[in-house]
This record gives C-alpha cells, sequence and structure tokens, in this order.
C-alpha cells in the first residue's frame, strides 16, 4: 500500500464512481450529442454497482465534431493538457484544430495517477507523460474502433476498408467520407471493444514530431483564457484575507468596525487561519483588509530569524546525522587512507514558488452541491477535506479544475490551504453567494510552504592513483512530509525528498556515507520544483567538479570514468558535450562549466557559458543541453520545459533568497524576491537522445542542472566555489 493508498483508504468511497459498461451505452445514447468515452465527469453512480471501466471519461466527440479531452493531470503551464491531446489524437486520428481539453476530477477509478499505482490523483513529479501514455492512447483507439463500426454498418463495407485521418472517415472503393460528428451518435450505440491496437511509432503522424502547434496557443497569447483569477459569478464576492504575521499565530481578537465602513465591504468573518474580507470588488475587499484591527496570539509561534536558524545548522553540520540514507562500502576507512581531501560546507535557503497567479479558488453552492473551481493539484485530496470543512460528503463536493498561472508544487498542499479557507468563508455567509477568495501577492510570499533552507556538508578523499577515495554527506534540513497526509513516504526516519539526488548516487563511489538530520522548525515547507534536487544536484555536481580539479583532470573525463556503467547518463553525457563543443577551447573571455544529473526518471546534462562582466559579476551567455525522457511526445515541448526551467532555475540560484527575521518573512513581493528578467536569459540550446522507451517526465528535471552547470562555469573563470546561494549574497560576501 502506498502512502497515499493509505491517506485515501480512510476518505469516504462516494466519490469513487465508476460506471459500467452498459451505464456508459446508455448514457450515451440518452445524451443524443455524439460519441462520448465514458461519462461526464459530473455524473454520479453508487460505487456498490461499480465494474471499472478504465477507457471511460477521457474523451467526448461531439455531432459537431469537437473532440474534448478528459485530462487526469492539472496544466500549470507545463503543456500536460498538449501532451495528452496528443496522445488521444494519435490514435484516434482527430483533426487537431478540432482539439479541446477540459480538467476531468471527482473519479479516482478514472483519474487516478497512474505512475502512483492510480491511488490518487494528482499532478506532480514530473509523471503526467507516464501516467497518460497507455490509457489516453488507448482511449483514442477506442473511440477511433466505434467511429469506424459505426460507418462501416451506415455504409455496408468491411470496417477493415475504412480509413481515418484528420477527423474524417473514408471508404476509398465506394468513394464514401464523413467527419466524427456524423458518426458520434451512431458510434456511441457500438460496442466497446475489448482490445485495439495501438499505432506502431512508424505510423505516428503527431506523437515525436516538431512543428506541431499548441492547441491553446491563440487563447494565451491573446489573453481570452480564462484563469481562475478571471472567474466571474453572478453576486459573486470577493474575499482576501489576513494571516497572522508570524507563522503558528492565531487571531486573539478583532475589530472590523472600520472595514465595514468601507463601501463595498460586506462582511467579515474569523476562520481558523485568519481573517476574511468580503466585498462586491477586489479593490474594496483589500481596503477593508488593510482597515482591519486585528490582535494576534503568538505564545506558539515561529519567531527564529534566518540568522539563528543558520548557526543551529552549522552546529548541526558538526555532530553525526540522526539518520543514515547511504552507507557503502567504509567511507571512514577510504577517507583514512586518502593523500587528499575535500570538505566544502553547501547553504541553501527558503525559496518561495512566487507562482504569477497568486494562489486562489472559488466556491458556488448550487442545489446541494458544492463547486469549487481552480487549479488543483491534488483535487481528489481536495474534495475530501472540502467537504469536511463544509460538513458534508464528498460526493456533493464538485470540484472544476482550472488551468493556472503556475504551480511548481505550491498547489500541491496536503492541507487544501485556499481550498479550505474559501470554503470556510463561504461557509461562514451560510453559502449565500459565490465567493472567490483572492490571496494577494504579498499573501502569497508571505503565506509559508516554502523550499526547505538546507545545509550540506562534505568531505571527499583522493588517493594516491588520483581516484576518489571515500565520500562522507551530511545533510540537515526540514522534512517537507513530516507531518502531513503524505508522512508515508518517510522511511526508517530518512524524507527521501531530503536526500534524494545524493543517497545511492549513480556515480561509480564504492565507499560513501550520506546522513540526514532533519529539523524540527515551525515554518512551513512544501515540495518546490525537482523538490530535493535543487540543492543535492547542486552539492554533488559542485562537488564533483572540484574533484576533477583537485584531480587535474577534465571536469567531463571525470564524469565519463564515474558513469562508466551508466549508459544513459554517459550518453547525455556525451551528447551534450559533444553539441557544446566541449574539446574546442572557447571563445575568448568565455568560460564553461558542466553538469549531468538524473530526476523523475529522467536524465539532463548542461554545458553553461558565461562571460565574465567585471572582476565579480558575470553573465550566463548560452545554455546546452541534452536530455533523455524516454519517448518525446512533443519534442518542442520538451524543449520548451528545459528553456523554462532554465529560466527558472537560474533566477533561483542567481537572486532568490526568502528570509526570516523575528520569524516573519521579509521579502513579499517580486522587487525584493527577484526571478529572472527576461534580457538575463541566456540563449539555450536543447537536444533530445532518440529513444523507444516510454515517456518519463520533463517538468522538473531542467531546474537542478543551472545552479552547479554556472557555479562551475564561474569556478573555471575565478578559480573561486560558489558554496552558499544564492549567487548574488555569496558574491557580495566575496565568496
Amino acid at each position: 500500500m502506498t502512502f497515499i493508498d493509505k491517506f485515501f483508504a480512510k476518505r469516504a468511497t462516494a466519490a469513487s464512481f465508476r460506471p459500467t459498461r452498459r451505464q456508459f451505452l446508455v448514457g450515451t445514447a440518452a445524451a443524443g450529442a455524439g460519441l462520448t468515452i465514458g461519462f461526464p465527469v459530473s455524473a454520479q453512480a453508487p460505487a456498490a454497482a461499480a465494474v471499472p471501466n478504465p477507457f471511460a471519461g477521457y474523451v467526448r466527440i461531439g455531432t459537431d465534431n469537437a473532440v474534448t479531452v478528459l485530462s487526469a493531470h492539472m496544466d500549470m503551464g507545463q503543456g500536460v493538457y498538449n501532451g495528452i491531446a496528443t496522445l488521444v489524437a494519435e490514435e484516434l486520428g482527430a483533426d487537431w484544430s478540432t482539439i479541446r481539453v477540459e480538467g476531468g476530477s471527482g473519479n479516482l477509478a478514472l483519474y487516478g495517477n497512474a505512475a502512483w499505482g492510480g491511488a490518487a490523483q494528482g499532478t506532480g513529479g514530473s509523471t503526467a507523460m507516464s501516467s497518460s501514455w497507455e490509457r489516453y492512447r488507448k482511449a483514442g483507439a477506442i473511440a477511433r474502433t466505434m467511429l469506424v463500426s459505426a460507418a462501416a454498418k451506415a455504409w455496408n463495407v468491411p470496417a477493415s476498408e475504412i480509413a481515418v485521418s484528420k477527423g474524417t472517415l473514408f471508404h476509398a472503393a465506394s468513394g464514401r467520407g464523413a467527419t466524427f460528428g456524423a458518426f458520434a451518435d451512431a458510434a456511441a450505440k457500438e460496442p466497446v471493444p475489448q482490445n485495439v491496437a495501438l499505432k506502431s511509432p512508424a505510423e505516428w503522424t503527431l506523437i515525436g514530431k516538431p512543428g506541431q502547434r499548441r492547441y491553446d496557443s491563440a487563447p494565451k497569447t491573446n489573453g481570452t483564457h480564462d484563469f481562475t483569477i478571471d472567474l466571474r459569478f453572478p453576486g459573486m464576492l470577493i474575499a482576501t484575507i489576513e494571516h497572522p504575521p508570524v507563522f503558528g499565530g492565531k487571531v486573539a481578537s478583532v475589530d472590523a468596525t472600520a472595514a465595514k465602513a468601507i463601501p463595498g465591504v460586506v462582511d467579515v468573518v474569523t476562520i481558523p487561519t485568519g481573517v476574511a474580507v468580503l466585498a462586491r470588488d477586489t479593490w474594496a475587499a483589500n481596503k477593508g483588509r488593510e482597515a482591519l484591527q486585528i490582535v494576534w496570539d503568538e505564545t506558539s509561534a515561529e519567531k527564529r530569524s534566518t540568522a539563528e536558524l543558520r548557526a543551529e545548522y552549522l552546529a548541526a553540520l558538526e555532530v553525526p546525522g540522526t539518520h543514515v540514507a547511504d552507507t557503502t562500502g567504509d567511507a571512514q576507512a577510504a577517507l583514512g587512507r586518502a593523500v587528499k581531501t575535500i570538505e566544502a560546507t553547501y547553504e541553501f535557503p527558503y525559496l518561495a514558488h512566487a507562482a504569477l497567479e497568486p494562489l486562489n479558488a472559488v466556491v458556488r453552492r448550487t442545489g446541494d452541491t458544492i463547486e469549487i473551481y481552480g487549479g488543483h493539484q491534488i483535487p481528489d485530496l481536495y474534495q475530501g477535506l472540502a467537504a469536511r470543512a463544509a460538513g458534508t460528503t464528498p460526493d456533493k463536493i464538485s470540484m472544476r479544475i482550472m488551468k493556472t498561472g503556475g504551480g511548481f508544487g505550491r498547489r500541491a498542499v496536503g492541507d487544501g490551504d485556499v481550498v479550505i479557507e474559501a470554503v470556510e468563508i463561504a461557509k461562514a455567509i451560510g453559502f449565500r453567494a459565490p465567493v472567490k477568495l483572492q490571496w494577494t501577492r504579498e499573501t502569497d510570499m508571505a503565506g509559508g510552504r516554502y523550499r526547505p533552507m538546507y545545509m550540506h556538508k562534505v568531505k571527499i578523499g583522493i588517493d594516491a592513483q588520483g581516484r576518489l577515495a571515500g565520500w562522507h554527506h551530511r545533510i540537515v534540513g526540514q522534512s517537507i512530509l513530516s507531518g502531513t497526509p503524505f508522512a508515508g513516504m518517510i522511511q526508517n526516519g530518512i524524507d527521501v525528498t531530503s536526500v534524494e539526488g545524493v543517497a545511492h548516487t549513480v556515480y561509480a563511489i564504492p565507499d560513501r556515507r550520506v546522513e540526514l538530520t532533519s529539523t524540527q522548525i515551525g515554518v512551513p515547507v512544501l515540495w518546490w520544483r525537482s523538490v530535493g534536487h535543487t540543492h543535492t544536484a547542486y552539492a554533488m555536481e559542485t562537488a564533483i567538479d572540484e574533484v576533477a580539479t583537485a584531480t587535474g583532470k577534465d571536469p567531463v573525463a571525470l564524469r565519463r570514468e564515474l558513469l562508466a556503467g551508466k549508459p544513459k547518463h554517459l550518453g547525455v553525457l556525451e551528447l551534450v558535450a559533444r553539441q557544446a563543443k566541449w574539446n574546442e577551447k572557447p571563445a575568448e573571455g568565455i568560460y564553461r562549466g558542466v553538469a549531468v544529473h538524473e530526476s523523475f526518471g529522467t536524465t539532463v546534462g548542461m554545458v553553461a557559458e558565461i562571460r565574465m562582466t567585471s572582476a565579480t559579476e558575470f553573465k550566463v551567455e548560452r545554455v546546452v543541453a541534452a536530455v533523455d525522457c524516454g519517448i518525446a511526445i512533443n519534442p518542442d515541448q520538451v524543449r520548451a520545459q528545459i528553456e523554462g526551467a532554465v529560466g527558472f532555475g537560474l533566477g533561483s540560484v542567481l537572486r532568490e533568497k526568502l528570509t526570516l527575521e523575528g520569524g516573519k518573512v521579509v521579502e513579499t513581493n517580486f522587487d525584493q524576491y527577484r526571478p529572472l528578467r527576461i534580457d538575463e536569459m541566456p540563449k539555450v540550446e536543447v537536444h533530445i537522445v532518440p529513444s523507444n522507451a516510454p515517456p518519463t517526465g520533463i517538468g522538473e528535471p531542467g531546474v537542478p542542472l543551472i545552479g552547479p552547470a554556472v557555479a562551475n562555469a564561474y569556478a573555471a573563470a575565478t578559480g573561486k566555489r560558489i558554496r552558499a546561494l544564492p549567487f548574488e549574497t555569496a558574491l557580495e560576501n566575496g565568496v
């Protein structure tokens, strides 16, 4: 039983609607509006009579020829909807211009993440494509088979003689042809095939093909695409919320007199996490919030500053870790035999997700159903939490999944924060009006759930032959799993997300030991894009570079030696080195750094080129990346994800940090917490390793590489190692 199994085993099962094949046929025939591979997701049926139909609920074909794909995964800019639509359209033979995508939810049997064993609906860990690869292709193939069967009966010809292409059915011998819509109703009455043949790679016209236009490019670029922040319902109230200024604080008392005097303010309510102002528009809600007079109870709050925490972490690095995450060979003995040692301490700050669209959710009651709109990475979990908050059952909660302006892990939180707040606010006013809770940028930045602060201490030995002789690695930081519904992932006291990328490294290091100390701090933390790899890859890849320097070896040559038994990693390394022309001297004033790392089943290699602009300052001019992510469903999307990862990751290592003073967050907007600016974006070249392996993920694996690649380039230029992030602070402090 997985960690999510354990959690959801406690949930009511009423929401796990599982349509029978008979129900599917009856439902689609009665609808009279085309072919639906499965019930509409809003339909409900008693779970007791359930027989799973794994192909239900994935695709609808209307009599108007529209093909609607119902995605099990949420799109937060990473292109999941486009990828899943590609899988369906490929096997269906659809006209790409007719493709639509909606978020599916409320049915664990259909939308459970296959990469997680189907135990929960979730988008994370770069699993969307691996989770969708087989089932969505099958859904498209089943729909095609039923359309062909219907056409064969109508035309009185063998089904085997009917071809399908771009949303049209053809029978060459009789010269007949028709669009999908013409047979959508009839196809719905055909038997659902038990087995369908999927196209071979040689037959693919969409999968793996570059130059395919994204189905949602136009509305995203012309601003007509609706996100949660754009939603409007008649009579809807806008809510803003004031949280305690320190984590763990509570409301002691509230004087809402001045707030209620603001024109447009309708109500003020207190919920467990703060005080909410409801108004007829956002301006009034924000002004009402500013007028609140709140006394906070901070007796149980976390009030330590970053400086205090740093001192505690440094002290913890000097004693053995509380748990051992990896022990192979005898690191201590090997270090004792070393003729040379390298010792380094690395520091990584708290980081905010800082998505462009701040957190929000809309709650509306229709009859006895409560609709919740928003970008939710774990709608299945939120459905249960919302039901508990509303005092109802999960089958009365309808999750409406919206695209969202960025997530990076922030919309996958175990307590459903903004969703539950929205429900509590709506409940407090008796659900008399739709409520949109919109956090401000400042609320979002100070609202907690950060990439944890981490520190590493590494001691590496080198023997008389210039080989690695012992690797002792100690990590100190907060667990993102402890105390959450995901605590089942903690194994033998080890939060795997704290040590992934270091423990059980792919490098051939025979004598190694990795220790972990998980700290207890009242700052809420959460997975941040690429999770633990964001700090572990930096420590590993810059330390490996130091070994290369200490042994007088070329950084690529050393990695080639250490990856000799790992053909996938070696292939990526060779490709990126070749494309970056590593063996050739760079242009005058250009310095290079390399890094290779695997995360989420995908291996990425990067070479960063920097130009020094002063004695200590530099600009990243060019990044060359090589990627092995299995079959690249949408090669352009793979390239876009790596390009985005370079920009996202580069901003985080150059300047981003979240600081605490007396427990309060200092950086609360983009003037202080500064992501990469467009004029700082380097040229990025992405090269994809050809593969016949099933797809892995691409949303996260590009982020961990850019930091160490740039740091290694800086070391090549200056001989100095940046071991405390962000770079800007390190350079200000003289590295």
